[in-house]
């Protein structure tokens, strides 16, 4: 569990545009797929619950951005060709004994870890709740719509559209689970199988989010670029 802490991305909640209209014909010809972490991240119980845990949390996550700019911040002086990233030639001196850089920066990683661990385990708390509601909605849309086999989108090289159910079964979850708990009972922790839908969860949060700040500095350009 300390590996999956450590891994975990702090990802803000950006799951608004995520949802999808549900499709005219949600299966052909008795075959359907669905996508469980796009259903688990789309569901209103998992939104409502991350933005409680962002509110929960707020001065640790203000502390976690204050100490992720002070890191920075100090890898700046070792950015010698200014790309934003460190080399192996430029991480060299980081890595030389009693180097006071590095000790400030495993500070701040220790610091960050701790802040953030709570947190992903409120998260994952959330994620399990709705994960457990899956199963039984994917059943319930595939009794309603007589569908005869489900397969993963990983599995598939094409499908005809309107064969993806999920948008159905993000609807059942949201009517069997409108909320969640964000504190987990004492002593818990996540199984595997839940760390790994959880990782999965953040990983679609992120590429939402970044590409809504693409989006926006599009947006932001677009004026300037209409006016000359």
């Amino acid at each position: 569990m300390t590996t999956f802490f450590k891994k975990a991305l702090g990802a803000s909640v950006a799951v608004a545009a995520l949802g999808a209209a549900v499709p005219a014909a949600a299966q052909v010809n008795g075959i359907a797929t669905a996508d469980v972490s796009m259903a688990v991240v789309s569901s209103q119980a998992l939104q409502s619950g991350y933005q409680m845990i962002a509110t929960q949390y707020q001065t640790q996550r203000a502390t976690i951005d204050q100490r992720t700019q002070q890191r920075q911040a100090l890898l700046v002086p070792f950015d010698t060709n200014r790309d934003g990233q460190l080399d192996d030639a430029e991480t060299a001196p980081l890595q030389a004994a009693g180097n006071a850089t590095a000790q400030q920066l495993q500070a701040i990683d220790l610091e960050i870890q701790q802040l953030q661990q709570p947190i992903n385990l409120a998260r994952a708390y959330v994620v399990q709740q709705v994960a457990q509601q899956y199963a039984p909605s994917l059943e319930q849309v595939i009794t309603e719509r007589a569908i005869q086999i489900v397969i993963s989108p990983d599995a598939l090289i094409y499908a005809p559209e309107g064969a993806d159910v999920t948008p159905l079964v993000i609807t059942a979850i949201n009517t069997r689970l409108p909320s969640v708990s964000i504190t987990p009972p004492e002593g818990w922790g996540p199984s595997e199988q839940v760390v790994n839908l959880f990782q999965q969860v953040q990983q679609i949060l992120v590429m939402s989010a970044m590409q809504q700040q693409q989006a926006a500095a599009a947006a932001q350009q677009a004026p300037a670029t209409s006016g000359r």
